[in-house]
């Protein structure tokens, strides 16, 4: 019995000394949105809630507390979609500028792919007008060897008509035989006209071209002007193709530029969004924070609550316990609730 006594005031000793609980720390980094939206709400106790809190959540101001947090985080949300939304936005303008860019390139790739075309031809245009001019040179070079050929004229020769006026007549009168219409008289002038022409100037060219030599001269004569026009004739194309490939090239040049523009244009876009989803995440990342300190001021109020709440238990369970303890050395007679309740407070 004395054992048991001893035991009783023991109890009754710790009756009104706070219960220990163990202390528990959260150490919360919030470097990324889900490791602050995932970190767990510390279980703060009524030591945690009075050092943490500069004021302490009351029954009176849990439910503003509470809707406190309802509207940061609703704010908190907001900052995310639109973070979210300014990142899509963001993602956009990054594939449009890298689009427009890569067009750019190929633009100025295909525009430097004319450049050297057009150079090539400007160069065939140079090389080609070398070797036309010594033909005309040689042109010129035989002609002086035929006129220094010929023998001199008689005056009777100077006052002749040339081939080639002879050969003008010779022309209009075919273009007239041609194109108008003639009676049947008048037509058969004209013919025999042309035809004593035709014969006069065939008969010049033979007395000019009677010498040997001279016909020689003549016949290289005639090669070289073939020569001198068909390398005028390709100066002319290659000057030509130069001209079409420097248009072309021009012109994929202000394509690019316009492009390149609206590739400057994107990108400033792209940093525009960019910074303000930063800054979105940024007021986001700081709103979860205040919500997660909120849930730890509640926490802690809650958990004192309960703390509170299971003292006063306690308290009240040992009291009754000891009066049936009471009772019990009274010589009253107990019952099985009487027994579990002793038992349950520790007196059994």
């Amino acid at each position: 019995m004395e054992e048991f006594v001893e035991e009783i005031q023991q109890i009754d000793s710790q009756e009104n000394q706070q219960p220990a609980v163990e202390e528990k720390t959260a150490d919360v980094l919030v470097e990324q949105e889900a490791q602050v939206s995932e970190a767990p709400v510390e279980a703060a106790t009524e030591e945690n809630v009075s050092s943490e809190s500069t004021e302490p959540v009351s029954a009176e101001n849990l439910e503003d507390l509470e809707q406190k947090r309802s509207i940061v985080n609703n704010d908190a949300e907001k900052h995310r979609r639109l973070r979210d939304d300014l990142n899509n936005q963001t993602k956009d303008w990054k594939s449009k500028r890298d689009a427009l860019n890569s067009r750019v390139r190929e633009l100025v790739d295909e525009a430097g792919k004319c450049r050297e075309e057009r150079d090539s031809f400007n160069q065939k245009v140079r090389e080609t007008k070398v070797v036309r001019d010594e033909w005309n040179q040689k042109v010129s070079t035989l002609k002086e060897q035929i006129n220094a050929l010929r023998p001199e004229k008689t005056a009777e020769e100077k006052s002749e008509v040339s081939v080639r006026q002879l050969k003008k007549q010779l022309q209009d009168l075919e273009y007239t035989q041609q194109t108008k219409s003639l009676g049947k008289d008048k037509e058969n002038e004209i013919v025999k006209q042309i035809s004593v022409l035709a014969r006069q100037i065939d008969e010049k060219e033979k007395t000019v071209e009677q010498s040997g030599e001279v016909r020689e001269i003549v016949q290289q004569l005639r090669d070289a002007k073939v020569q001198a026009e068909a390398c005028h004739h390709q100066v002319s194309e290659f000057a030509e193709q130069a001209q079409t490939a420097h248009d072309k090239m021009l012109k994929l040049y202000e394509e690019a530029d316009a492009l390149r523009k609206e590739a400057d244009a994107a990108q400033g876009k792209f940093i525009e969004c960019k910074q303000a989803a930063d800054e979105e995440h940024k007021k986001h990342i700081e709103q979860i924070k205040s919500v997660h300190e909120m849930d730890k001021d509640v926490a802690g109020y809650r958990n004192k609550k309960s703390a509170a709440k299971k003292k006063r238990v306690d308290t009240e369970s040992k009291k009754e316990a000891k009066e049936i303890f009471e009772k019990f050395k009274a010589g009253e007679k107990l019952s099985t609730d009487d027994l579990m309740a002793l038992q349950k407070s520790g007196y059994l």
